[in-house]
């Protein structure tokens, strides 16, 4: 046997053993999921590429087969979870948006927190909403990736609408009004320690708090953004009888 044909008889054969695992959409899957996963958990720069493919059973391999770089699979979880993001828009347009009524502001906040905590509380979105709350607003390159292709226009579009909401305001104001909302629901997605500061009495990111953190965003913008007093009318004293 010559054997300078069993380094490419090899090499053909791990490119068989590699196709036949692709043909597996699972293990595509699984990839995304353990990446999502590991990513909550430790933080993006912290994660390596075996790991991954640890967490999700897979040869190392198929990860690059797949997804590439490690920044190009982080940016896969983005656009694998984009229909969240089309779903708070699409609350956002059901919302009348009447600046005289005062269940607009209300309804735009909900259109903006409840799928987030519907996600959050859920077993397939969990480490999705964990990974966006702990790990967007690291200033990294692929951070300011996915936030300019997918937040910055759902960003954009809530602080348009909080602008007619709150027509007294610039909309400088409002961007302001949106990122002060955006922590607070962020801290919520993410923070663990109201269990011990409540004894036990509260959980960790549960969704039994929406209306109350709905309540706690609006009060702060109506606090923050009040509408300007209307002008009192001058009375002029009546002229006494003499």
């Amino acid at each position: 046997m010559n054997t300078r044909t069993q380094p490419a008889r090899r090499s053909a054969h791990r490119a068989a053993a590699t196709a036949a695992e692709a043909a597996r959409p699972d293990r595509r899957h699984a990839i995304l999921l353990a990446a999502e996963k590991l990513f909550a958990q430790h933080g993006y720069h912290a994660v390596t590429i075996r790991q991954i493919a640890e967490e999700a059973g897979v040869p190392l391999a198929l990860v690059g087969y797949y997804f590439g770089p490690k920044h190009e699979l982080f940016h896969a979880i983005f656009e694998h979870w984009s229909h969240s993001i089309e779903e708070r828009l699409a609350g956002l347009r059901a919302v009348n948006n009447d600046p005289d009524d005062a269940r607009t502001l209300p309804r735009i906040i909900e259109a903006f927190t409840g799928p987030v905590l519907a996600l959050r509380a859920s077993a397939e979105g969990e480490y999705y909403a964990l990974l966006v709350a702990r790990e967007l607003y690291h200033a990294t390159e692929e951070a300011d990736r996915v936030l300019r292709g997918y937040f910055d226009p759902l960003a954009e579009a809530y602080i348009d609408a909080l602008h007619v909401a709150l027509p007294h305001a610039t909309r400088g104001q409002a961007a302001w009004g949106y990122q002060f909302s955006l922590g607070a629901l962020l801290h919520h997605l993410n923070d663990s320690r109201i269990e011990r500061l409540s004894r036990g009495e509260n959980r960790r990111s549960d969704p039994a708090a929406a209306p109350m953190l709905v309540n706690f965003i609006v009060g702060g913008l109506r606090a923050a953004l009040p509408r300007p007093k209307a002008p009192q009318k001058k009375t002029t004293p009546r002229r006494q009888k003499t």
